[in-house]
């Protein structure tokens, strides 16, 4: 059983690596690993966006995110109207939005445009803190190191940079 499916899935691929040019912007939900795909990426980044989006609320991630939002020339003034942990909060509300925009798409296609715009602005402001934050670069056995937990943010950019451009 597993076998046959599996040699299904590989034919499919082939086929598409055959006709693939490079230019669809849509998931061919008759296609099982384009679709496979595009899942598994949105429920990771669900996952990832409530996970972290819950974390927000605690005192530990609140006090972790200031150094990164105290030096950003976007976020600094931030802390003048708020406290470290209502800042922190808002950031976990409004990932925990773009998570449940991502789900609710999945039923209500208009509600990708949305998240994919959440993602792109979420995580362009989280990439550009890997340079407005002093200390994130380090270079170690001659090979430069920065925090590669903020370095997913690069794929997630891509992912929601990917869905909102998606006609569908």
């Amino acid at each position: 059983m597993v076998p046959t499916i599996l040699l299904k899935i590989i034919k499919v691929f082939i086929q598409n690596l055959k006709s693939m040019d490079g230019t669809t912007t849509e998931i061919d939900n008759r296609n099982p690993v384009s679709s496979f795909g595009y899942y598994l990426s949105l429920f990771g980044a669900v996952l990832i966006l409530l996970w972290i989006g819950i974390f927000k609320f605690t005192p530990t991630e609140a006090a972790a995110i200031k150094p990164l939002v105290e030096n950003h020339f976007l976020t600094s003034f931030v802390y003048d109207v708020m406290s470290v942990q209502a800042v922190s909060n808002t950031i976990g509300v409004i990932e925990i939005i773009i998570a449940l925009l991502l789900i609710f798409s999945v039923k209500f296609a208009f509600l990708r445009r949305y998240a994919g715009m959440g993602m792109i602005i979420t995580f362009l402001v989280t990439l550009s803190y890997l340079f407005t934050t002093p200390g994130m670069w380090k270079v170690v056995d001659g090979i430069p190191v920065t925090d590669f937990f903020i370095l997913k943010d690069l794929m997630l950019l891509g992912f929601g940079w990917m869905i909102f451009q998606m006609k569908k």
